[in-house]
């Protein structure tokens, strides 16, 4: 068994205890290089690699771990958290979600394919007047980086916590604003982060979550065992019980990832993995958010997450910041879909499915369409598709790549060198 697989194994163990945006080989996005559109300079990327998030600030943290010599896992664990900051309608630190995952060992040989799940968990019994599932988001990211990651641990906190004191509402989020309405501010601790001056936050406007900047502060000095166990996770027990959420400090130190066998397959010449789903008949299913990254030595995380609901209860936790997720005794669970194609030695192309019903035939037609040499080609509705694709592989063809976030939605795509 590979050291890296070890690691993350042992990572897994350590946390149960305690419009389209194409890019090619150069820095493109939904705007212009210099300026995304978040207030925030793209930096020139140092090294190779490619970042994508269906929020763009979450993307920007990922190409700047990159520069920072991050690889591809600790690039998705810092898009991850902050996601959980400047998209918490789908990828909140309440929530959960699933990585396909290939790295390269010490020795810069890629290993098989893993996948690390980490949904949204079910408490161990349905109370409260909204029930809550037990937050797996940050256990399940940091879990990823232990175990392949090469920055410190705090490196992937610190943007997200920057963030959360202090970050632009974005685009994608004011739409799942608007879909919500009036219904989340029915609750005071989410009113006081969306509509702070009593009408919801638009698009642009400066979005401060100080007890998530706390939380995240706790999480970097303290690890998962500082979130999870102690004096932290009792607190956050009683604020989820204060807010319906019916959750006990027993059901956060339950709920751990791990680690399964991706589903294998063929695409001509090429090796597929995939995460496990299954679809169920004539459901209608939650929404996700996806979030990936690609790294110099082919290393790539491909991540979905998901409160099993939009904004999940619609409750965030007094004190802590954080938005809970649905709890699965109540709401049906999403597709948490991915796919990649590789060979034994080089990268292929990767693809995130969302869309709810149609989240994991999104992953499968991405996939194809970036093997047919057409990256950007639609997936059917309600189907969204990113892709990273190149065409010569990596390690061995950098300039051969491209990045692609759906068209459909407001994503970045950022990389190459």
């Amino acid at each position: 068994m590979h050291s890296r697989f070890l690691r993350l194994a042992a990572a897994v163990s350590f946390t149960a205890l305690s419009g389209c945006a194409t890019v090619g080989h150069q820095l493109l996005g939904t705007n212009s290089a210099q300026d995304n559109g978040q207030g925030q300079t793209a930096a020139p990327p140092a090294v190779f690699g490619y970042a994508v998030a269906d929020e763009p600030q979450a993307a920007l943290v990922g190409r700047q771990i990159l520069n920072q010599g991050g690889n591809a896992a600790d690039a998705a664990a810092a898009e991850g958290l902050a996601m959980a900051v400047t998209l918490p309608s789908r990828a909140s630190l309440g929530g959960g979600g699933a990585c396909l995952v290939r790295m390269s060992d010490a020795q810069g040989r890629l290993q098989a394919p893993v996948a690390l799940l980490f949904p949204a968990g079910s408490p161990a019994a349905a109370s409260g007047d909204r029930p809550a599932a037990v937050p797996t988001m940050a256990r399940g990211l940091l879990a990823l980086q232990a175990g392949y990651g090469q920055l410190p641990q705090s490196a992937v906190i610190v943007p997200a916590e920057r963030l959360a004191a202090s970050a632009q509402l974005s685009p994608v989020l004011e739409s799942d604003l608007q879909v919500v309405g009036s219904a989340l501010l029915v609750d005071p601790a989410s009113a006081a982060v969306f509509a702070p001056s009593g009408t919801m936050l638009p698009s642009g406007a400066n979005l401060a979550q100080p007890d998530l900047a706390v939380t995240l502060e706790i999480l970097r000095t303290q690890g998962v065992q500082g979130f999870y166990a102690g004096a932290y996770a009792q607190n956050f027990a009683a604020a989820a019980q204060e807010a319906g959420g019916g959750l006990t400090v027993q059901d956060l130190g339950a709920a751990t990832p791990h680690i399964v066998t991706p589903v294998f397959g063929k695409a001509g010449d090429y090796a597929t993995a995939s995460l496990p789903v299954t679809t169920p008949a004539m459901e209608t299913l939650p929404a996700s958010a996806s979030f990936m990254a690609l790294d110099k030595n082919g290393g790539a995380v491909i991540c979905v997450a998901s409160l099993n609901n939009l904004f999940g209860t619609g409750r965030i936790a007094p004190g802590t910041g954080v938005l809970l997720a649905a709890s699965p005794h109540s709401n049906p669970v999403p597709d948490l879909a991915a796919a990649m194609a590789y060979t034994n030695s080089s990268f292929r192309a990767a693809a995130s499915g969302t869309g709810q019903g149609g989240a994991a035939e999104a992953a499968q037609i991405g996939l194809a369409n970036a093997l047919a040499g057409h990256p950007a080609a639609p997936v059917p509705e309600p189907g969204r598709a990113n892709v990273i694709s190149c065409l010569g592989g990596v390690p061995g063809s950098e300039g051969s790549c491209t990045a692609t976030v759906d068209s459909r939605g407001q994503g970045l795509a950022i990389g190459g060198r």
